[in-house]
């Protein structure tokens, strides 16, 4: 029902367009004109067809419920099922055009650094920081994407304190920029003994790896300090100061990285984080800039308090931006992220398409 009124709306657009085109053929702003007509013209065709084939489905109901030759009836299915194949077709590529138009102003990155720090819960905070980064490391596999592993710090039971990692890969940004929030976890820890049920958190982050000159940070603004790495719990002491921690001066952000022997490799690691960092701040202080007015347009889904719960003991996982539950948590935790992703995308679009359309 929300694809066929954005299907109408944007053929009302359209003709709109037709009518503004056949008034302004001498006017100097045609051609920014005829360049939007052009981009929905694709869709006008497709809408089109699909209108045409629900009308000839109509007719073939029709006739199937009011002919009682058994010949005619057979052929009437043979059509009718022939029309199914062709409208979910239509439907389809309506959708991908719809999603490609709703996306077109959107930037694509082929990088993107991932944070995930435990929050509440202690050692099953931990524990769940691990289950996330599996969850986008199966993901990112099912997508032929890269992951490297930034920074960690491990706890003895297997869980991470903080874990950052970067994910390289096509579409890489648009499928994982509304990750980013509190995730929540639901279930009787592995630490726990009376099999109380616990709720735990981790704080997910996502930052665009910075192209060029988007980010110059000069040298005179970091504060670049060398220590021994440690393993978990403080072990395992190496015997020559390889870990990095580097300070951004002006905007006190601190990073560190440990999990390379080399010094030279914990500081690149270390530099990579903190530019892609001090890109999202930059964003950030850009978009507080915008009106209240464009961001209740366009609406936004990207970080919120809470934006999912994993609950083990129903089989449930819950998106509450789109107030989406699917009852497959191990399908989620293996990797299968379009169940939610995708629908995030859409929901996306009909904001994003709801909000040209009234333009």
């Amino acid at each position: 029902m929300v694809m066929d009124s954005l299907c109408d709306a944007i053929l009302s657009k359209i003709n709109k367009f037709e009518e503004e085109i056949s008034k302004n053929l001498n006017n100097s702003n045609i051609s920014s004109l005829t360049k939007e007509y052009n981009k929905l013209l694709p869709l006008k065709y497709k809408i089109t067809e699909l209108k045409k084939y629900i009308a000839e489905m109509h007719s073939i109901e029709n006739l199937i419920n009011t002919e009682h030759d058994n010949e005619l009836q057979t052929l009437a299915e043979e059509e009718k099922n022939e029309l199914e194949k062709k409208i979910k077709l239509l439907k389809e590529e309506i959708k991908k055009l719809l999603l490609s138009i709703a996306m077109s102003d959107e930037k694509e990155y082929d990088e993107v650094i991932m944070e995930i720090r435990a929050g509440a819960g202690g050692e099953e905070a931990a524990l769940f920081a691990a289950d996330l980064f599996r969850m986008y490391s199966r993901y990112a596999d099912r997508n032929n994407w890269t992951v490297e592993v930034l920074s960690s710090h491990p706890t003895d039971l297997g869980g991470f304190k903080e874990i950052i990692f970067s994910v390289k890969g096509k579409n890489v940004w648009s499928k994982l920029k509304y990750e980013g929030g509190v995730h929540r976890v639901q279930r009787i820890p592995i630490t726990e003994s009376s099999g109380r049920i616990h709720t735990s958190t981790c704080a997910v982050a996502i930052l665009i790896e910075p192209k060029g000159d988007e980010v110059v940070i000069r040298d005179e603004e970091l504060k670049i300090e060398v220590f021994r790495a440690s393993g978990k719990g403080g072990q395992h002491v190496n015997k020559t100061s390889s870990a990095v921690r580097i300070t951004h001066l002006p905007t006190n952000i601190v990073v560190q990285c440990q999990d390379e022997r080399s010094q030279f490799q914990n500081k690149a690691k270390a530099i990579k984080i903190l530019r892609a960092r001090l890109l999202a701040l930059k964003q950030k202080q850009q978009e507080e800039k915008l009106s209240k007015e464009r961001k209740a347009q366009i609406g936004s889904m990207e970080r919120a308090e809470k934006v999912r719960t994993y609950n083990f003991l129903q089989n449930r996982v819950t998106d509450h931006r789109i107030n989406f539950s699917i009852y497959q948590i191990e399908e989620i935790l293996n990797g299968n992220l379009d169940l939610i992703v995708d629908r995030i995308l859409e929901e996306e679009c009909i904001k994003k398409l709801t909000a040209y359309i009234a333009s």
